[in-house]
């Protein structure tokens, strides 16, 4: 039984591993451009295991921002329960950055829906960016590979989850599910909660979870904790009856360390068979 789980184990390594690198399975990046400007956004794109030997299926999208933080973990973590059958499988998207940004620049003016005029970077291009992803990466992806169209899951931590509730608000048929962690609902005076609600004619499910020591008697500068509840209060008075709200206090979880956890908690949520 030893040289047999060994034997497993050197497979499974050599699906991973070449040229003495990390590469992911079944991943790609393509690039695709911005028409209204001439910023370029990397697309990281993993399609499921039964891709192409199933070829009559089609998937739901897994659409991730911060792609070169959040796109390492979702792969490695819903690896085991999508290869197993613990959990629907589906296409992980994770949208970058804009190329030649520079620091924190492109998710700060993309992830903003509001313009902070105490900011020295750019704010408030939420917007603009949903509409890229709305009438570009959606028809890429969905013209290349086999999608379920109406079946999208959002996901956001900090100011990505801040991006997720403008859209949830603003444009809430874009994604039939939404994972919202640790929104930096904070951001211009709390000005997302002052936003309306355009309500989804769609059932939608959104998963917000913050880390229990996002505070600042734990070293945090804002309190994240009491504005991710203000959030889930929010959408759970203000959302139309169809929406499913779930909230998570991560019992111990700091901002730098919630996300893992809690995103492998939300899918299964989302997508989970048991």
């Amino acid at each position: 039984m030893k040289n047999l789980a060994y034997l497993i184990f050197l497979f499974f390594s050599s699906q991973i591993l070449a040229n003495d690198g990390l590469e992911i399975p079944r991943s790609k990046v393509v690039e695709l451009s911005e028409p209204s400007t001439d910023r370029t956004y990397p697309l990281f794109i993993k399609l499921p295991r039964s891709y192409e030997s199933s070829k009559e299926r089609n998937y739901p999208v897994i659409y991730l921002m911060d792609a070169w933080y959040s796109f390492q973990i979702a792969s490695g973590a819903t690896r085991f329960p999508m290869n197993t059958g613990a959990m629907e499988e589906a296409i992980i998207v994770g949208v970058s950055y804009s190329n030649g940004s520079k620091g924190a620049s492109s998710r700060i003016r993309d992830y903003t829906p509001s313009k902070a005029t105490s900011w020295e970077m750019q704010t408030g291009n939420a917007d603009g960016h949903a509409q890229f992803i709305r009438e570009t990466v959606f028809p890429y992806i969905e013209a290349n590979y086999r999608v379920k169209p109406f079946e999208r899951t959002f996901v956001g931590n900090s100011l990505g989850g801040l991006f997720g509730a403008y859209i949830l608000f603003e444009h809430p048929n874009m994604f039939s599910s939404y994972i919202l962690g640790s929104p930096s609902v904070w951001f211009d005076k709390n000005h997302i909660l002052d936003s309306r609600i355009t309500k989804s004619d769609l059932p939608t499910k959104v998963y917000v979870y913050v880390g229990s020591l996002e505070q600042p008697e734990f070293g945090q500068r804002e309190d994240m904790v009491t504005g991710a509840k203000q959030l889930a209060e929010k959408i759970k008075a203000q959302s139309s009856e169809r929406t499913l709200l779930k909230f998570s206090l991560v019992d111990g979880a700091r901002h730098s360390t919630a996300f893992p956890t809690t995103l492998i908690q939300g899918l299964d949520w989302i997508y989970g068979k048991q």
